[in-house]
């Protein structure tokens, strides 16, 4: 299925494996990238040499093309721009839409750039800068988002911009990608599907977690961080929501000094990293202080297992979910799905009942 994003990439497939912390680490975003989707590495949670190990792990285990996640605001943001550049990382995308000096850098070093958007203007503006591609997130996605449906955002970006654009939020299957194409998407983004893999790390008690999940336990929450986020409803979620505001921010300065610690970030870069976040945004202090919390609130859980002690961020589809393939099974069946979905309707009339089936991998 060769298309605007497959052409720019590399990859075979149109598909693309969101930077999710803590979760697209090298088995994860190497598996994908032999199964030929466009795997991202996500690199805020790591240190600079953790992030320079991991990239030199996932070129040990696939010569295909996959890129790398950041944060554009983040104070050593030029750092791990170098690592890319110097490795030779074939894409970078960005969690915040980056500067017009930054994105000319990676540019000029043959590096492809793809933001990450949310909303049309900021489309607009990246794409001005020379950004190649963006993916555009609608509100079913997990973790932070936006209010507007991907069905209603994705064909404003696509109208707006010159560039490919990856449509992410609420796609899981082969008809998620057909719907996309026919939006005029170059193909789709998926964060909690590829979550719910058997090359994903994340303990096996908390994909339990998920795949137990109905469309109506997936919530909306600015509890955690005070920024809109969607995760898993959980009794921690209720108990974020139920406390005060002395409470959180004492839990979050708690924490902020756990993910310095880990980080090695420096106070000095946590305020300025904090400063960055604020910039622009009409955010309190204590909203900035809160969203130190998030980090390790999703690390207890997405790397130590703690579904009582951690966040489960996910988008709306984990409610559809219930099946644990391994990255080449997701990306076969999907296409698979996909091309009989478009040979049903290129004959004439609409899909069959079995064209139309979500994939099932192998129990």
């Amino acid at each position: 299925m060769e298309t605007a994003l497959t052409r720019l990439t590399g990859v075979r497939h149109p598909v693309v494996q969101t930077g999710m912390g803590w979760v697209a680490g090298p088995r994860l975003v190497s598996a994908t990238a032999n199964a030929g989707a466009l795997g991202i590495l996500a690199s805020a949670t790591m240190t600079v040499e953790e992030l320079r190990a991991a990239v030199r792990e996932v070129k040990s285990r696939t010569d295909a093309p996959f890129g790398v996640n950041l944060r554009a605001d983040a104070g050593d943001a030029a750092d791990r721009v170098r690592i890319i550049v110097e490795e030779g990382v074939r894409v970078a995308s960005f969690a915040l839409a980056p500067s017009k000096e930054l994105i000319a850098r990676l540019k000029d070093a043959g590096v492809v750039v793809i933001p990450s958007i949310g909303a049309r203007r900021h489309a607009e503006k990246v794409a001005a800068w020379g950004a190649d591609a963006v993916l555009v997130q609608g509100g079913e996605g997990g973790g932070h988002t936006g209010a507007v449906a991907t069905t209603v955002l994705l064909p404003q970006v696509v109208d707006a911009v010159d560039i490919p654009v990856i449509a992410a939020g609420g796609f899981y299957d082969g008809r998620g990608l057909v719907a996309a194409l026919a939006y005029g998407a170059a193909g789709i983004g998926m964060g909690t599907r590829f979550l719910l893999t058997s090359d994903s790390t994340v303990p096996d008690a908390v994909k339990a977690r998920y795949l137990a999940a109905a469309v109506g336990d997936v919530t909306v929450t600015t509890a955690v961080d005070g920024l809109p986020h969607r995760m898993l409803r959980s009794d921690l979620v209720r108990t974020l929501e139920g406390s005060g505001r002395a409470r959180s921010l004492l839990t979050a300065v708690r924490s902020a000094a756990r993910f310095r610690r880990l980080t090695g970030s420096s106070w000095p870069q946590l305020v300025r990293d904090g400063l960055a976040m604020k910039h622009g945004k009409d955010l309190t202090w204590s909203q900035v202080l809160l969203a130190a919390n998030t980090p390790m609130l999703l690390k207890s859980a997405m790397v130590d297992g703690r579904t009582d002690l951690g966040v489960m961020a996910s988008g709306q589809v984990a409610g559809l979910i219930d099946d644990l393939p391994s990255c080449a099974e997701l990306i076969d069946g999907i296409v698979a799905q996909a091309e009989g979905v478009l040979r049903g309707l290129s004959a004439g009339g609409s899909p069959t009942r079995d064209q139309a089936r979500s994939i099932t991998a192998p129990r």
